[in-house]
């Protein structure tokens, strides 16, 4: 349901000016509550007031005023589009980091705590008298409902606001900084949901990075960009070392033998390798003698 009530007059406007225009490039947020289901009735309306009142506070403080936004309401969660005016790194800088704060003062000394997911984007929308239409639309949704996004949440119940932000909004608005914005803090993932096969990337505000493991926490393909993927990220299976101080050692199971008539260094990547069980260092009395794995101590 649109918030016509407040927004009627600049909703019409708009939803005329895009219908004439086959759409207008907005930043969209999707917004949803973790765990809405296992909530009882009295904690659902606790939590979509608090939510809510989040968004407001939010807006508030980046100057986005009611009656100048589109908003719908989603059940559990909330779908807003801004004006094409509104500049994008208020929305992932200081918007983002008054959400938290608000989320953080609801939370405290409460449970079942209020946790969101959020989905960012911008692009090409068209609002009919229905509401908001769009790839970019699309796209926010499924960033927010990414497997990825919603494993996080289950498996670090201490954070309180995720973001997801699309591959085209974190390299043209996140990247290049400004006040309250955290580019280096951001982790990128591939999406695959539906038919969505998207790069994103997430953010926990006040962290260094978010804990993005498994498959869908790898880097996307032709992601040069190691730096910033969380610790063990993307650095594959298989044997040898991932920090990158020294080549994988070469792979191949059994035992090795040496015939060892003086002293013996194997050293490769600064480690020594092999099923060894016991190395004996001869001397050249027993040259010819297998002194190897498995051999006399």
């Amino acid at each position: 349901m649109s918030s016509a009530g407040v927004n009627g007059a600049y909703e019409e406007a708009v939803s005329r000016r895009e219908a004439s225009s086959g759409g207008i490039h907005r930043f969209v947020v999707f917004g949803d509550i973790c765990g809405s289901g296992t909530l009882n009735m009295a904690e659902k309306e606790l939590h979509r007031t608090a939510m809510y009142a989040a968004f407001d506070e939010a807006y508030a403080s980046v100057g986005v005023e009611p009656g100048t936004y589109h908003q719908e309401d989603r059940g559990d969660g909330i779908l807003a589009a801004l004006r094409p005016d509104m500049p994008p790194r208020l929305m992932v800088g200081r918007w983002i980091d008054t959400l938290y704060e608000s989320l953080r003062a609801h939370n405290t000394g409460r449970s079942p705590r209020l946790r969101l997911r959020i989905g960012m984007n911008a692009g090409l929308v068209v609002q009919d008298r229905h509401g908001l239409v769009g790839r970019a639309v699309d796209l926010a949704a499924r960033l927010c409902d990414s497997p990825t996004a919603k494993r996080i949440m289950a498996e670090a119940p201490d954070v309180d606001l995720l973001v997801v932000v699309s591959d085209w909004l974190y390299g043209n608005v996140v990247a290049e900084g400004g006040r309250y914005v955290e580019p280096d803090h951001y982790r990128r993932a591939r999406i695959r949901s539906k038919e969505t096969d998207e790069a994103a990337w997430f953010h926990v505000p006040r962290r260094a990075a978010p804990p993005l493991i498994g498959p869908e926490g790898e880097a996307a393909p032709g992601d040069a960009d190691a730096g910033r993927r969380a610790p063990g990220v993307g650095s594959g299976a298989g044997v040898g070392p991932s920090r990158g101080d020294g080549p994988t050692p070469r792979t191949g199971g059994g035992n090795r033998t040496y015939n060892v008539g003086g002293d013996l260094l194997d050293i490769h990547g600064n480690t020594i390798h092999g099923g060894f069980t016991g190395i004996r260092k001869d001397r050249g009395e027993h040259q010819g003698k297998n002194t190897g794995a498995g051999g006399p101590e």
